[in-house]
């Protein structure tokens, strides 16, 4: 049997297949990575497994998570997506959502990609921390710090600390697997 992640439900396939696929896969796709802040920034107060349940909605609904095309979106797009259930219909969230794709593009304008940008802040290397046991994990770093700071200053929205240290460990930026787990040194 194979050692995970102690937060991980291995109860549920579709969090094992995530777990074991895709979370601390470094990323260096900017629609993947548009797609993680928009899922990490619904998430927000919320189970990951809730968002994890709706990301199929939100792919829908986001057009694939096309950063041009959600930030074209209008209050009549705001409308229709909070009538369907299958995304967090919260308002604030679905307007940072577009909001973020507008400042994403601006980043890319002036980064060459969002991923150049965030990339940066780990000196375009996987941070990869020591985790024996489930009170190693925390919630927010430095970097996450320094960058919430940075994106609210570039007017991004629902995206604090905590939120980012989530994106980080989800786009590999952080590799907090586990240190007896196998995804580890894959990662």
């Amino acid at each position: 049997m194979c050692k995970r992640c102690p937060w991980l439900d291995t109860s549920k396939p579709d969090y094992v297949a995530y777990h074991d696929h895709e979370w601390g896969v470094p990323v260096h796709d900017d629609t993947a990575m548009f797609e993680s802040l928009i899922l990490e920034s619904a998430q927000a107060g919320l189970s990951w497994y809730t968002i994890l349940k709706k990301r199929e909605g939100y792919r829908k609904l986001f057009l694939n998570f096309n950063v041009i095309e959600v930030a074209k979106f209008t209050n009549d797009d705001v409308e229709r997506l909070m009538q369907d259930p299958s995304i967090v219909r919260h308002r604030q969230k679905i307007t940072a959502a577009i909001n973020n794709a507008q400042r994403f593009i601006e980043i890319q304008h002036q980064y060459g990609s969002f991923c150049n940008f965030i990339w940066s802040y780990v000196n375009n290397q996987t941070i990869v921390n020591s985790i024996e046991k489930p009170e190693d994990y925390v919630a927010t770093s430095a970097i996450s710090d320094q960058l919430a700071k940075d994106l609210k200053k570039r007017g991004f929205k629902f995206l604090g600390s905590t939120t980012l240290y989530s994106h980080l460990q989800a786009t590999g930026l952080i590799n907090d697997h586990l240190n007896q787990c196998f995804r580890k040194s894959v990662c």
